[in-house]
């Protein structure tokens, strides 16, 4: 009666702020701490705290839903009190609430800050004396609950206590429904049935379900540790895992699991050699006892089996006009390249089965290798798939291992293929210069079946140990220098080199391609922002230098989130780059041109150098002093530089004649040789001539012309020898304005190579002789000798050339 009295007493306001909970149903007189992190709930808490305390509780219906909707929310629920509330460090509230009565959401008032509903108050008829029925159910269910807390259902002992000693039926129904661990729909639905006595026996039916399912555990449990001896212990999950289907009767899902990899391996269409082992190792895993370890590793062999595409493959797009405007469209220029491709479409549309090639792409970074590999897909409608090789010092990388160690895989080249899920796509090889070696294996050598055409029909991967057929497969491989390759590795590739671009090729890409790309990514528009093409080419003159195009789209990506920044703080709407704005963005200029020098120089000499990010502009600068006769060389030069030194001096004492020089000139100089910077070590046979040529000024006087750049060793009998990266070496002195570039005689083949644009930008002149270096290079030629200075006899042009014998103090062999 006091308990009727009281929640006739209990006064709820019709208005009451909603906080939805997830995963628990409260009951009336249920106190339970709450988590709450949503800002609408923290929002009604903070609401009812600031009131009466009073808060309605109702169970949205799907516990993954951030932000409930009116009808996602149960109707029936419970108002409580807030008793405490503790604010935690990571911005949540926890709270202790109190079930004070049942009550219905009728309408929701407001959805925002937070939900406030109209509540109608559940109130429960009660007997005055419990009937005979009544009492006979309430004593079976404590019955009940004492049975399976015997059987380990945890229930605190406080709750035990109150259950034998509460006579409520309403309210022992709710005590036990909200300790026995129900689901939330059915604690929904007994919270909604509003009769007591029914209340009492739905909580019956779910003490006598839960009593069953503790008896089975327990049986389970039994029969599964009887079966076990000491040496299975190990096993006590999975054999209780077993009793469970057994009983529920799915003894068999082992059989429909391997009828189903049977079926599988029949429908993966492989080879006869194949699929016979393929089905023998089906067979022993059928034998086998499902938790023995090698069971396992069978498992994930035959999965990769069948997942590998042993006749899967795509359909080649054999229109090369298509193809063509695809390659055109992706990539500027490199007609080298898409030649190759085109010519293999050609083949491959005359000829049905060939094998694929094996390419290798030289060059700097940037330059656009790895997007061409893409490019080439998308033209041939290929799949693409990309493996990067740098660092790579494992042979397993490539093989795979083998299936006895414990976490084994197949290699990159298999798990590329099952990638691509096609046995012809288009593989890229990234950074194949980059391979190491070590105690491990060389997978440059595991790389050599893979990439042979007479030997990848049969590439055997030790994962799988079968062999499988990769000439279908267009390999690619991309290297910044060709030298590191072994040699029998580049013999099996056919190498294509991609030097670099010139200004006028970087000004095109940048405005089809990069420019674009910058704005979109930055969230603006091209009306919004517009580069004149004399701001695109001060960026690549004084802001960038380098043979790809990497740093050319970081300094347009910082210009395009300068004005995107601007543009968001409403200071600009429409922005126009050009040369004099340029500095505005990106700071005074990083590279200056310094091969433009004001006037000829003396002793100074504009040389090229081949590097592996492109060619580079190398200066030589030689001065000549009193002193011993010394030969001092700076510059942290290599061995052959310094040899290339040592030969160039050698040969003009050899020439003083014709120099105009006195025998002895050497006795009574020191010389000294500078290349600048000094702190970058340099070294490479082809700065020969342009030792000579500044050491031949230096002690002449006579001044070098500026716009000229020169390469080519030098021998002692004056010859010029061949080099190598002519491409990028005349990229390197266009960048730098030079205007006449001197080459050896022999590498006048290599000039059909270069393309007729860089030709026009700059005259090039072969030299076979050091004599024909020195006309084109110095202003005066032969050079007059230096005021005050006493000439040696000139050689007649017509006399015959002789041998004269070597005068007193000089070194033997030097030729006058």
């Amino acid at each position: 009666m006091e308990n009727n009295q009281e929640k006739e007493e209990l006064k709820i306001p019709e208005i009451l702020p909603l906080l939805p909970v997830r995963d628990v149903v409260v009951y009336p007189y249920m106190i339970i701490p709450l988590f709450v992190g949503r800002e609408i709930s923290i929002s009604a808490v903070d609401w009812a705290l600031s009131n009466d305390r009073l808060i309605f509780l109702a169970t949205q219906k799907d516990i993954a839903d951030e932000d409930p909707a009116p009808d996602s929310i149960y109707t029936v629920g419970t108002v409580a009190m807030i008793m405490r509330m503790l604010k935690l460090p990571d911005g949540r509230v926890k709270i202790l609430v109190q079930g004070l009565a049942k009550g219905q959401i009728s309408e929701f008032v407001e959805t925002k800050p937070f939900f406030s509903v109209r509540i109608e108050r559940i109130v429960e008829a009660t007997a005055v004396e419990n009937t005979l029925e009544t009492e006979a159910l309430m004593r079976t269910i404590k019955e009940q609950l004492s049975k399976i807390i015997s059987l380990g259902k945890v229930i605190s002992s406080e709750v035990t206590v109150i259950v034998e000693n509460m006579q409520d039926p309403g309210s022992l129904a709710d005590l036990i429904a909200s300790n026995i661990g129900l689901k939330v729909e059915e604690a929904q639905r007994l919270l909604e049935t509003l009769d007591p006595i029914e209340r009492l026996k739905k909580v019956n039916e779910y003490l006598s379900k839960e009593y069953e399912l503790l008896a089975m555990q327990a049986k389970i449990q039994s029969a599964a540790k009887e079966e076990m001896g000491k040496t299975q212990r190990e096993y006590f999950l999975r054999e209780q895992l077993r009793a469970i289907q057994h009983e529920l009767g799915e003894a068999d899902a082992r059989s429909e699991e391997m009828a189903e990899l049977r079926k599988a391996l029949e429908e993966a269409k492989m080879p006869a050699t194949v699929e016979k082992e393929a089905f023998k190792q089906l067979g022993r895993l059928e034998q086998m006892h499902p938790d023995a370890a090698e069971a396992n590793m069978l498992r994930t062999y035959l999965d990769w089996m069948v997942e590998l595409p042993w006749s899967k493959s795509t359909k080649d797009s054999l229109d090369i006009n298509r193809a063509k405007e695809i390659l055109d469209e992706d990539h500027y220029y490199l007609e080298k390249i898409k030649e190759r491709i085109l010519e293999f479409l050609a083949v491959r549309k005359l000829k049905k089965k060939m094998k694929g090639p094996i390419l290798c792409f030289v060059g700097p970074p940037g330059v656009g290798k790895t997007s061409l590999g893409k490019s080439i897909a998308r033209a041939m409608g290929r799949k693409f798939v990309r493996i990067s090789l740098g660092g790579v010092r494992d042979e397993a990388e490539i093989r795979g291992h083998r299936r006895t160690y414990v976490g084994a895989l197949p290699g990159r080249i298999i798990q590329g293929l099952k990638q691509a899920g096609t046995n012809n796509p288009v593989f890229m090889m990234d950074e194949i210069d980059k391979i190491g070696a070590d105690f491990r294996g060389d997978p440059s050598a595991a790389l050599l079946e893979a990439l042979d055409p007479e030997q990848n029909h049969a590439f055997s991967d030790h994962y799988i140990n079968l062999p499988f057929n990769l000439t279908n497969v267009m390999f690619i491989a991309t290297a910044n220098q060709i030298d590191p390759v072994p040699s029998a590795l580049r013999d099996r590739m056919e190498v294509i080199n991609l030097s670099g671009y010139t200004e006028e090729e970087k000004l095109q890409i940048a405005k089809r391609y990069l420019i674009p790309r910058q704005i979109s990514e930055n969230g603006i528009t091209d009306k919004i922002i517009v580069f004149s093409d004399e701001a695109i080419k001060t960026i690549i003159s004084k802001y960038t230098r380098e043979a790809g195009l990497r740093n050319l789209e970081r300094e347009i990506g910082s210009i395009c989130r300068k004005v995107a920044r601007k543009v968001a703080e409403g200071k600009k709407k429409h922005v126009v780059i050009n040369a004099t704005s340029v500095a505005k963005y990106l700071g005074p200029p990083k590279f200056l041109r310094e091969a433009e020098m004001e006037k000829n120089e003396t002793g100074v000499a504009t040389g090229l150098a081949w590097t592996p990010v492109g060619g580079e502009v190398l200066f030589v600068e030689a001065t000549v002093m009193k002193g011993k006769g010394g030969l001092t060389l700076t510059g942290q030069l290599g061995d052959v530089m310094k040899e290339s030194a040592q030969a160039a001096l050698s040969y003009i004492r050899s020439k003083t004649a014709e120099f105009h020089l006195p025998d002895d000139f050497y006795a009574n100089l020191d010389i000294h040789v500078h290349v600048p910077a000094g702190a970058i070590p340099k070294d490479g046979p082809s700065a020969g001539i342009t030792m000579a040529t500044a050491l031949v000024s230096a002690l002449t006087r006579v001044p070098v012309k500026r716009e000229v750049a020169m390469t080519g060793e030098i021998t002692l009998r004056g010859r010029v020898l061949p080099i190598g990266g002519l491409k990028e070496k005349m990229l390197a002195a266009i960048r730098a304005g030079i205007t006449t570039i001197v080459i050896p005689k022999q590498n006048e083949k290599d000039i059909e190579e270069i393309p007729r644009h860089i030709l026009k930008k700059v005259a090039v002149v072969t030299a076979e002789t050091i004599d024909d270096v020195l006309k084109t290079a110095l202003e005066k030629y032969p050079p007059v000798p230096p005021n005050g200075v006493k000439q040696a006899p000139a050689r007649s042009k017509t006399a015959p050339r002789r041998v004269l014998a070597p005068p007193k103090g000089y070194a033997a062999g030097a030729k006058g």
